[in-house]
């Protein structure tokens, strides 16, 4: 069983901008802070091994200059590596390519806090529909799965994971996740209306109501 109100809110959400060569770009951030140490947080973020056990199995080389590939997900390039504190990479996924950076460090009571930056151009569009709940509720899902795995050392198989989000507790999980996302896009300014209406689609298009 997960304590869905308790992961809600053991994580940090915030949206901003970022003005880049092609243009601005939205940057979604999500962080959180696990009890174990820096070396097994980084080992679980880096290790091919690891990774399967928590997000989604993986080919490709974890180094820097490497290429990866998650199964049915995003592949890419790692650009960047600074071991036991962040790695940067591209995200490549339908033909368009965006930015994530992963950043480590240790919080005054001890534990250590997991933050992962995501850079995109984002179709104004697509962002008043769907805002970044479209991306966000994957990444609540994702620093869930950690979350699970440093606690127990276990592996969830991703079609369990999609089992569990199809559940009570999994819808749930997505709609609350949804609310959050909502009330970050609020406070980096988008208006009350659009923001909870983008909450309603994307809650619905996660949980296969449309």
């Amino acid at each position: 069983m997960v304590d869905v109100i308790h992961q809600i809110n053991a994580v940090r959400r915030t949206l901003g901008t970022r003005t880049l060569e092609a243009g601005e770009a939205r940057v979604l951030t999500i962080s959180q802070a696990y009890d174990t140490d820096l070396e097994d947080l980084w080992d679980a973020c880096t290790s091919i091994e690891r990774i399967p056990r928590w997000f989604l199995p993986i080919t490709g080389e974890l180094q820097l200059g490497g290429r990866y590939q998650l199964e049915g997900n995003a592949g890419g390039v790692v650009e960047r590596c600074d071991p036991p504190k962040s790695f940067a990479a591209t995200w490549e996924m339908n033909g368009q390519v965006s930015w994530i950076e992963v950043r480590l460090s240790s919080d005054p009571d001890g534990k250590s806090r997991f933050e992962l930056e995501h850079v995109a151009h984002v179709d104004d569009d697509m962002w008043a529909q769907f805002g970044p709940g479209a991306v966000g509720i994957g990444w609540d899902s994702m620093v869930l799965g950690l979350a699970l795995h440093l606690a127990s050392d276990a592996s969830v198989p991703p079609e369990k994971g999609m089992e569990w989000l199809a559940s009570p507790e999994g819808k749930q999980f997505i709609q609350a996740s949804s609310k959050q996302w909502a009330d970050a896009s609020i406070a980096a300014g988008t208006p009350e209306e659009g923001a909870r209406a983008a909450q309603e689609t994307v809650s619905k298009l996660y949980m296969g109501e449309e």
